[in-house]
């Protein structure tokens, strides 16, 4: 009797909700602009410069500059007093992420690299910028430091360039500082070659290993 009468149910609420009409049209709102996700507060950064970059900035101040302020939308100035780079939004920035991007381009410039190279920051999202230091592989001293640095260069940083080549990165190497510019699978596999040379490897054996590393990952993509 009960599984007669349930039917007979379902077709009344179906009358019902044909009868209540159409649902009211979705309300439209615009995209919120940067400013205006921040509550109008204007947003701030400042990168350090350190002494030995001064003069690159200087020289390469409009290259710097220009991306930045045209093409980002974002303000920016150098403090001669304070002796940093100062970053503000605009009330036309068109996104808030674009503020951080501009911060780590010119923390990319200050950490050594070309201009050309850092600028990748602001137009790749899925690229960074990786820093570690010799003695966090092996502790090493005197001459034995100086050869783990000159095994990582090579003959004219021929090392340094076969590695940067293979692995589509760029690499930095700043007295026993070593910072890596790429994408998180080609930083590991640069990192890997890297360690692996401080550690004693001789080129030869690291540059065929690294040869094996990069046909696999040609292979995966």
């Amino acid at each position: 009797m009960q599984s007669s009468k349930d039917p007979a149910s379902m077709e009344v609420e179906t009358r019902e909700h044909k009868s209540s009409g159409a649902l009211p049209a979705k309300p439209k709102f615009e995209p919120l602009k940067a400013h205006e996700m921040s509550d109008g507060r204007v947003q701030f950064r400042k990168v350090s410069v350190p002494p030995h970059r001064y003069s690159p900035l200087k020289k390469a101040w409009m290259e710097i500059y220009t991306p930045i302020y045209e093409q980002m939308k974002v303000d920016v100035r150098m403090n001669l007093k304070a002796r940093k780079v100062e970053l503000k939004t605009r009330s036309d920035t068109p996104d808030v992420s674009n503020l951080q991007k501009c911060a780590d381009f010119m923390h990319a410039f200050m950490l050594g690299f070309d201009v050309i190279d850092a600028i990748a920051l602001l137009r790749l999202d899925e690229l960074y910028v990786e820093s570690f230091e010799i003695k966090d592989v092996k502790t090493l001293r005197g001459e034995h430091l100086s050869r783990a640095i000159g095994r990582l260069s090579g003959k004219g940083g021929k090392t340094k360039f076969a590695i940067e080549n293979a692995t589509k990165t760029r690499i930095v190497i700043a007295d026993t500082k070593i910072h890596i510019l790429g994408s998180f699978q080609n930083i590991k596999v640069a990192r890997d070659s890297l360690c692996s040379l401080i550690l004693g490897s001789p080129a030869g054996k690291v540059y065929s290993k690294l040869r094996q590393v990069t046909a696999r990952l040609a292979e995966r993509f």
